[in-house]
């Protein structure tokens, strides 16, 4: 099912459409005002955009500062070339500790590599610690958003879920009463937790530590209690200095909600006293990316989601319909790059208005590579052929003046004549939620020269 095919049974419920593109809008004006209250925004991303680009291209040499550096402090790094070796590597050890329970803070890239089902398949219960990541860990769903994974979700829908599953009062929509009911059932799964799992939001190749941001406290409670913590991260988190970090702080919490600080900003250099740290660090398809020079840029991302609290398309046809773990515009460069047969339409789900170039934080040019991605896609024959026929008539006819104004005088003339039910049949996939404009009597260049000749003969009467 393509994308274009999900955002139709998103849209047919117009009230939840209305809802969430405002929702999200909502999020993106704190951002703009969050944004317009440092003077010195556009340089932070100037910035940020440079260092990203540098560590990219160091990227060998940074890993290895890093491993050494995480090694002399206590931890253990682990390598894993796919998603595959990522769950293998992270069962070993929980297998290797007799770990039964644990605990989880959002991840990416456990999203990415489907580690729940791959420990559950397993006898391991895993326990999403993040509000929004439970309530559709409850509700079997995957994240529509990755920073908020719920977003999709109504307050009456998440009463209904923690009745069934919480066993809080029927009927209730209070947040304040539903959040302090989440609250205390994953207290209970915090003290029973063996292990603790967490993703990575930087890396910092000069230290060897790590940094984690949450608005909960969700990772730090998952990394104190249990004595054996996992992180896990994708080799774009790093960054080369402790000084780096700084600028990234001030960035990400103010592209992503609208905040001027995460509330947590957790620092792990080696393992607590008497535990252990486990860093698995991953490739699944990135070197791929990075061989790449005109889509290199796309690792650079921070996971902030503005690009998708700003862009049209996705406020609203909603996460899902993206059938991808990141969705909107970012994750329309970097799922083709993993799989371009399965992910083909999603360049394609894009107006190209360029309003998530202007919000990324680390200044990704992302509807430049949205249209560079299209190209792509058709050179690797992935573009049906109805699309590619089409293309190819109305390429020609753009090359050619005399085929191009034949054709929009023969189309002014006959499709004003057309019954409707000819017009707007199942053919017409853009009519679908669309009206075709007036036609215009008289084409631009026709309407030109006619003035043009009026306003001649009016000088010459003069």
């Amino acid at each position: 099912m393509d994308h274009s095919t999900r955002a139709a049974q998103f849209i047919r419920n117009e009230a939840r459409v209305h809802w969430h593109d405002q929702a999200l809008w909502y999020v993106r004006v704190k951002r703009d005002k969050m944004a317009q209250s440092v003077p010195e925004w556009e340089n932070l991303r100037e910035i940020a955009a440079q260092i990203k680009a540098h560590t990219m291209s160091r990227l060998p040499d940074y890993l290895e500062m890093f491993e050494e550096n995480a090694t002399r402090l206590g931890a253990k790094v682990h390598w894993a070339v796919d998603a595959r070796e990522h769950n293998e590597t992270v069962y070993q050890i929980l297998k290797n500790h007799g770990v039964q329970r644990v605990v989880k803070s959002k991840s990416m890239l456990t999203e990415e590599c489907h580690l729940n089902p791959f420990l559950e398949a397993r006898g391991i219960e895993v326990v999403d610690t993040d509000l929004g990541e439970r309530i559709v860990q409850l509700a079997q769903e995957p994240p529509s958003h990755i920073v908020l994974p719920a977003i999709h979700k109504k307050k009456e829908e998440i009463g209904e879920l923690f009745h069934r599953y919480l066993h809080t009062e029927k009927g209730a929509s209070d947040p304040t009463y539903l959040t302090e009911s989440a609250r205390g059932h994953l207290r209970e799964k915090f003290l029973k937790a063996d292990a603790g799992i967490t993703g990575v939001n930087f890396a910092i190749a000069e230290t060897g530590g790590l940094v984690i941001c949450t608005n909960e406290g969700n990772a730090d409670m998952g990394t104190s209690l249990p004595p054996l913590h996992i992180a896990c991260m994708g080799f774009e988190k790093l960054i080369p200095r402790a000084r780096d970090l700084g600028v990234f702080l001030r960035l990400l919490a103010r592209s992503a909600t609208g905040q001027p600080i995460t509330t947590y900003s957790a620092h792990f250099h080696g393992p607590r006293p008497g535990g252990e740290l486990h860093i698995v660090i991953v490739d699944n398809g990135r070197s791929q990316i990075l061989q790449k020079p005109e889509f290199r840029r796309t690792l650079s991302c921070i996971r902030c989601g503005a690009c998708m609290n700003t862009c049209p398309v996705y406020r609203r046809s909603g996460g899902h319909s993206y059938d991808s773990v990141v969705p909107g515009p970012i994750g329309s460069i970097l799922s083709p790059a993993q799989d371009p047969q399965r992910y083909y339409s999603l360049p394609f789900a894009s107006s190209l208005c360029g309003s998530c170039t202007d919000v990324c934080p680390v200044k990704i040019d992302l509807h430049h590579q949205l249209l560079a991605w299209r190209k792509e896609l058709v050179l690797q024959g992935l573009i049906p052929f109805s699309k590619r026929l089409t293309m190819k008539v109305v390429g020609w006819v753009f090359q050619n003046t005399w085929a191009y104004e034949g054709t929009g005088r023969l189309v002014r003339w006959i499709v004003p004549k057309l019954p409707r039910s000819v017009l707007y049949n199942r053919w017409n996939v853009w009519g679908k939620q669309r009206e075709l404009p007036p036609f215009p009597k008289e084409s631009f260049r026709e309407m030109y020269r006619k003035r043009k000749v009026q306003g001649s003969e009016a000088r010459n009467r003069k």
